[in-house]
């Protein structure tokens, strides 16, 4: 599956993100990688820098455009509020998340943004490669507490 090749990138991605929350994100367009991150919020000291956002802001720039249209997110965690409002407003048409979020999750687990009747077509397609997504938060959350 095409969606497990580059879930397990989005997954190497996360367990660069050190000190952050290991999220990691990638967009993909016509089958091609356009743009990769992670979570830097704490890196940067910056709430905005969560991995989602920083492909956004990064895919655009590679494609001189806002509008994501034709463009797929591929993504370990379920997306927050935020982010999940930026993937709408770019016009991204199919999201792959791996661990449902829920505390945040914001594309069904605890409020889907997708059925606020904007014009979005978005699709969106949950647990993909859900345990190892899964493990590698688990993992670092029991690091951390371990500490």
């Amino acid at each position: 599956m095409v969606e497990n090749k580059f879930m397990k990138i989005a997954i190497e991605l996360a367990n660069q993100s050190d000190k952050d929350v290991p999220v990691g994100a990638l967009i993909v367009k016509n089958g091609e990688i356009i743009a990769t991150s992670h979570n830097e919020k704490e890196k940067n000291n910056d709430v905005t820098a969560h991995a989602e956002i920083l492909v956004i802001k990064k895919s655009s720039g590679i494609l001189n455009n806002w509008r994501l249209d034709d463009c797929e997110l591929y993504v370990t965690l379920e997306p927050c509020p935020m982010c999940a409002w930026a993937i709408l407003q770019s016009r991204i048409k199919t999201v792959y998340f791996g661990s449902s979020d829920s505390q945040y999750g914001a594309f069904g687990s605890v409020i889907d943004l997708s059925k606020l009747g904007t014009n979005s077509n978005l699709k969106i397609y949950s647990g993909i490669l859900e345990k190892e997504c899964d493990n590698v938060i688990e993992r670092f959350w029991k690091k951390r507490r371990d500490k």
